[in-house]
């Protein structure tokens, strides 16, 4: 018998959150799991790339607040044994239906970042802390991707810590490598580097332009991204005459051989949960220079190895590291720097040990 697994997904646009669930429905061992996906909104860059052979259920909806009765019937018809959904807001509606479920499903929900980075303000500040504390304790299993999440959760919003569970984020290290035969990179002297993530203030570009005015890094930087701050940052990047350095190359759903093709992967953000883009850089061989506010990048640096992973605070740390790279990338894949725990295979097998264990106590 094959243990049904309901993954519940707000869309497919491209990001690290949504990857993370595709990646954990399309490993699972078929013999032991039958995953399907429940999403809010089917459309986006990852159903296409990710969600092949996964029977998917799209609600059509682009609110969170007018898809819940819709949910609920949709996770009354799919009848799971076990329903998995991430990112705080969704985590907060998936609890809110368990009442009003029919069967007794295990409800898994995945932290994707540090929970007070995602408000701001007195009022929404007391409200995600009263909605944590009403809701998560509905939760069977917490997980948390970092240790750092794991201690605010328990110290500030008093999760559990006996509900939570620390599973690494899994890397397609394969699926990326085969993505990146040919590595892309700018021609021309100097170093390259490459920085991947939406353009809002979360990823810490203007930090980033700031630094690169200030301290005259030398190379060039391509940013693939897309969001509500690219007027701003075309105007920092005019103002402080850095068009020849600083590229805002738009969103590329094929990242891979440009970070493969760059001497070091940036990672300027303000926070993070466990950054996926630096661990995908890793497994590209491409090392990593990163704020040390970037969520758990201390925890992926104290398992890389020596030189795989830079930390530098904003300013002259970090202009220093980015001019400490030379620019020799070779235009062919480096071997992979990504730490053993974060593959997929290892990755996958936690979780499915967790969700096994979970289901033998029901």
């Amino acid at each position: 018998m094959t243990h049904r697994v309901t993954f519940v997904l707000p869309d497919f646009q491209a990001g690290g959150a949504q990857r993370v669930l595709l990646t954990f429905a399309n490993g699972l061992d078929r013999t032991q799991f039958s995953p399907s996906i429940v999403v809010l909104d089917g459309h986006g860059p990852w159903k296409d790339k990710f969600v092949s052979g996964l029977p998917v259920r799209d609600l059509e909806k682009t609110r969170v607040r007018t898809a819940f009765p819709a949910l609920v019937r949709a996770l009354r018809a799919e009848k799971p044994e076990i329903i998995v959904s991430t990112m705080n807001y969704m985590n907060f509606v998936v609890l809110a239906c368990r009442p009003f479920l029919a069967n007794k499903a295990l409800i898994f929900v995945r932290e994707a970042n540090m929970p007070w980075s995602t408000v701001s303000g007195h009022a929404a500040r007391l409200g995600l802390r009263l909605a944590y504390g009403l809701l998560y304790s509905r939760a069977d299993r917490v997980i948390s991707p970092s240790k750092l999440i794991e201690r605010e959760l328990v110290r500030d919003f008093g999760v559990p810590e006996h509900l939570i569970s620390v599973l690494r984020n899994p890397v397609d290290e394969q699926f990326l490598r085969n993505s990146a035969t040919r590595p892309q990179r700018h021609p021309g002297p100097g170093p390259r580097f490459v920085a991947v993530g939406r353009l809002f203030r979360q990823k810490g570009y203007d930090l980033l332009i700031q630094t690169m005015k200030e301290y005259g890094v030398e190379g060039q930087v391509t940013i693939l991204g897309e969001g509500v701050e690219r007027p701003m940052l075309e105007e920092m990047i005019a103002q402080s005459g850095l068009e020849e350095k600083i590229q805002l190359a738009g969103f590329n759903a094929d990242s891979a051989p440009w970070v493969a093709g760059a001497d070091a992967l940036l990672l300027p953000s303000r926070w993070e949960g466990l950054p996926n883009v630096a661990l995908e850089a890793l497994a590209l061989g491409t090392p990593v220079i990163a704020a040390p506010q970037a969520g758990g990048i201390g925890e992926i640096a104290g398992e890389a190895g020596a030189g795989a992973v830079t930390l530098a605070e904003h300013g002259a740390e970090f202009a220093s590291a980015m001019n400490a790279v030379a620019g020799n990338s070779p235009m062919a894949l480096r071997p992979s720097l990504l730490p053993a725990i974060f593959t997929k295979a290892e990755a996958i097998a936690a979780f499915s040990d967790l969700q096994l264990q979970e289901a033998a106590a029901l």
